[in-house]
């Protein structure tokens, strides 16, 4: 049987979009053809005071992003998805110990579960073309997005490494397994 292909699509909503992200169009295309082909898709939803409280329109996801029926959702309130969240039960009751992330902010979110879940043994794929951020006062988001990109390809996790592939790849090794 072919193993499980899992999205987790970090801070995808409308009040983390109220500050500008780059290429916003082209990752949530790239996040739609994941999510898409995925058998499991996880949202994580980011809450907190300032308009990102939870049943807001702040806190929805944007409204371009496709949200599959099955869909499961995980509300957090820090920059780590694992952090005082039902995460790691949701990954645990469906049984799921890889999967593929994307979503925003790159350098906040997406990062800090990442590094998380890679120490907790998850096996994780980053889809480099798939996540965004904005421009920082000491770097460009583009340059942001490269430096991540190369900094998860290099972390060192004994015995599990962190891939980073762009989506067209992630999608044809799915196809092919």
């Amino acid at each position: 049987m072919a193993s499980q292909r899992v999205v987790m699509v970090v801070d995808m909503q409308n009040g983390v979009f109220a500050t500008e992200r780059i290429e916003r169009e082209h990752c949530v295309a790239r996040i739609n053809q994941l999510t898409a082909a995925a058998d499991t898709v996880i949202f994580i939803q980011h809450a907190e005071a300032g308009g990102l409280e939870e049943g807001s329109d702040g806190f929805a996801l944007l409204p371009e992003l496709t949200q599959p029926a099955n869909a499961l959702y995980v509300t957090k309130t820090a920059c780590d998805a694992f952090y005082h969240t039902t995460l790691e039960s949701v990954l645990r009751e469906h049984d799921i110990r890889a999967f593929v992330m994307c979503g925003c902010a790159t350098d906040y979110c997406v990062d800090t579960t990442l590094k998380n879940g890679a120490s907790r043994g998850y096996a994780i794929t980053v889809a480099q073309d798939a996540h965004t951020t904005a421009n920082r006062p000491a770097a460009r988001a583009s340059v942001l997005i490269d430096h991540y990109n190369e900094v998860w390809r290099t972390l060192t996790v004994p015995g599990n490494p962190v891939l980073v592939k762009p989506v067209e790849t992630i999608l044809h090794e799915w196809q092919t397994n």
